[in-house]
């Protein structure tokens, strides 16, 4: 009884240190972004908002062409869930569960993205390029 009194001493604190890390990188996993904004006629105004500052900004030609880049992410209730099937999991195996799902969860941590975009003269989109998706 004395060994398994002690076993559970000296695993306790390893297991509430480590456990929740793959539940925290879950839930700060990147927003999904509205890729459905590239296209003809959307402003240069929703862009941003989306989006924030582009990568690269420079005039051609009398055009202004901007590069986005970004790490398209996921809904919230995709986060939510996989933080909660993490924690769960980390419940039902004591905390072994990180082993794997830490290193998932930076693995599946969104794809990077970027699109270049030309404006007309009313800072309205009038050509989109995907550079990566």
């Amino acid at each position: 009884m004395t060994h398994k009194l002690l076993a559970v001493f000296l695993l306790a604190p390893v297991l509430i240190f480590n456990s929740g890390c793959s539940v925290f990188m879950a839930a700060k996993q990147p927003d999904k972004k509205n890729v459905d904004l590239f296209r003809s006629g959307t402003s240069r105004n929703m862009l941003l908002g989306e989006f924030g500052p582009p990568a690269v900004s420079e005039t051609r030609d009398g055009r202004k062409y901007e590069v986005f880049k970004f790490i398209q992410g996921y809904s919230t209730g995709v986060k939510a869930g996989r933080a909660l099937f993490h924690g769960a999991a980390d419940v039902a195996t004591l905390g072994l569960w990180e082993v794997v799902g830490t290193p998932a969860e930076a693995v599946f941590s969104g794809d990077e993205m970027a699109y270049q975009v030309s404006y007309d003269k009313d800072d309205r989109v009038d050509q989109v390029t995907v550079l990566k998706k």
